[in-house]
């Protein structure tokens, strides 16, 4: 078992091969939800909720808001 400064030396050299592993993977939680969110182009404007595309805009309008009118954008779909 190693001692003093070879155990350090030891838990850097681990620390940077599996900050490299990681990298290489390229899954990083704010990337994804950056991705994410580049995806949702549609928000409610009653509940600001936001989807993205315009027929699962219209369902969301539709199930949550049925008293509200339709926005002008939907009225296409």
């Amino acid at each position: 078992m190693a001692r003093g400064h070879q155990k350090a030396q030891s838990q850097a050299k681990n620390m940077a091969k599996q900050q490299a592993i990681k990298s290489k993977q390229g899954h990083n939680a704010n990337e994804q939800k950056k991705a994410a969110l580049k995806a949702l182009t549609f928000q409610c404007p009653v509940c600001r909720g936001m989807m993205p595309d315009p027929k699962t805009y219209k369902q969301h309008f539709e199930n949550k808001h049925p008293k509200d009118p339709l926005p002008e954008e939907l009225k296409d779909f």
